[in-house]
């Protein structure tokens, strides 16, 4: 598994990026945050990372923090959510916005990411309702990492 990579930006585009780790590039998707943070090409970079391993594809996925990371792993456990799918709810939603969405149902805010129709937006406020009901936001307005997953 790959954990985290260190590395030159080499090449970003609307939804991936290309680090070059010792001479091998790493093609990785990320959310728009993600993309909009990392800093200017030929520049040094540090990313979280997920791997996913599907019969028909091995897709790494790129996070500029933890808590980005494990809310799309968090996500990516709900029947129907994809890497993809996470990655575009990650890009329109901050994880404030996220808890609210999910704890009060609001599967209107939760379907304003690209792929994420009213049945899907549902289940996912029903099915992580219990896993981040007890995450509280801090004092800034921030929202910690959710638990579990």
């Amino acid at each position: 598994m790959i954990a985290r990579l260190s590395g030159t930006l080499v090449e970003s585009t609307a939804d991936a990026l290309v680090i070059d780790v010792a001479g091998v590039g790493y093609l990785a998707q990320a959310s728009t945050r993600t993309l909009s943070t990392i800093g200017p090409i030929g520049g040094t970079v540090i990313l979280l990372t997920e791997m996913q391993v599907r019969e028909d594809a091995v897709t790494l996925f790129a996070f500029g923090s933890a808590g980005e990371r494990d809310w799309f792993r968090l996500l990516t456990g709900v029947q129907g959510v994809g890497g993809r799918v996470a990655l575009a709810i990650l890009s329109v939603l901050t994880p404030e916005e996220l808890i609210r969405a999910i704890s009060s149902g609001d599967k209107a805010m939760i379907s304003r990411a690209q792929g994420v129709g009213p049945k899907l937006a549902q289940r996912i406020a029903m099915e992580l309702r219990d896993k981040t009901g007890g995450i509280a936001l801090g004092p800034a307005g921030t929202a910690p990492a959710p638990k579990g997953g």
